[in-house]
């Protein structure tokens, strides 16, 4: 396999179908208009994300049965490299649904179809094999998967010195931290879990990381702060980055488009505080279009610019 600079791995993917309506009364038919398809999982809309800022990725995912061809259909159509690992189970479905008169959004995820043992063994020999400076590891884990199957690939990974790079929650987020990773993206309350306490004010938000960098859980600590913006915190370090006032539509693929403009970021050498600047400019970029479609380069780059002002 031959090398790439970031790599991105996406073990439950979805094809991401959206629509519009108008009127959500129980029991009545919904009339929906034309729905649009997009690629979706964590990783691969990293990859995506990187694309659309003129970065290259090798984009590692698993796919199965009709949606999974679509899947990769529409990964293809993006320019993006791909690795895929095939799978008897399909691909899941994601179905997210605008209200015209509400702006309200409503968003359905379907849990992803079980994994073979070895198709278990497939994606962790995958691993082994890549040859790439950052390994970017996002999204949720599959039924059946144990909760410390992310910590089996960290763990494989790290043997290489890749940087590996995390976003994801719950029992797998706490593994992850337990082997210790290059940066996590928990938002305030994910953050506050791992540290064992209910709640965090942003005040507290600061120390708290601190304290996962001293136990070794991550080099870089980024929090997610919603409309507040996010703060990265290293052993030295701390920068807090408002989010810039947009009109927002979607908030879909927000928290990848920032990991996606970080990550980007970190491979072309840019300092940790344009590396977050970056990454909430993304962020936010993205909430600006419908559907999941991420952000688009030019709103990227003037937000960018109005940050330095």
């Amino acid at each position: 396999m031959k090398t790439h600079s970031i790599t991105t791995l996406t073990v439950n993917p979805s094809l991401d179908k959206s629509t519009h309506f108008s009127g959500l009364i129980p029991e009545k038919k919904i009339r929906c208009e034309i729905p649009r398809y997009d690629a979706g999982g964590g990783g691969i809309n990293v990859s995506k994300a990187i694309s659309k800022l003129g970065g290259n990725s090798l984009c590692v995912f698993t796919s199965g049965g009709s949606t999974g061809e679509l899947l990769e259909e529409l990964v293809a159509n993006e320019g993006i490299e791909s690795f895929v690992l095939k799978t008897k189970n399909w691909t899941r479905e994601n179905f997210i649904a605008f209200e015209n008169t509400t702006k309200a959004q409503y968003r359905f995820g379907f849990p992803g179809n079980e994994f073979s043992d070895e198709e278990k063994d497939s994606i962790l020999s995958t691993i082994s094999e890549l040859k790439t400076s950052y390994l970017v590891i996002s999204g949720s884990l599959n039924e059946g998967l144990e909760p410390n199957f992310y910590q089996k690939i960290i763990e494989i990974a790290k043997k290489s010195n890749t940087k590996v790079i995390v976003d994801t929650s719950g029992e797998a987020l706490e593994k992850v931290v337990e082997t210790g990773v290059y940066l996590i993206k928990p938002n305030i309350g994910e953050l506050a879990k791992l540290i064992g306490v209910e709640h965090l004010e942003l005040p507290e938000v600061e120390q708290a990381a601190k304290d996962l960098i001293a136990k070794g859980s991550a080099e870089i600590v980024v929090v997610s702060l919603g409309a507040d913006g996010a703060i990265l915190v290293t052993k030295d370090e701390t920068h807090l980055v408002k989010a810039p006032k947009v009109e927002k539509k979607s908030t879909v693929g927000a928290g990848d488009s920032m990991v996606g403009g970080m990550v980007w970021a970190l491979s072309q050498n840019k300092s940790l505080k344009e590396v977050i600047q970056l990454g909430v400019c993304c962020g936010t970029a993205a909430t600006m279009n419908e559907g999941t479609q991420l952000f688009k380069r030019e709103d990227v780059e003037r937000l960018f610019m109005e940050m330095q002002s």
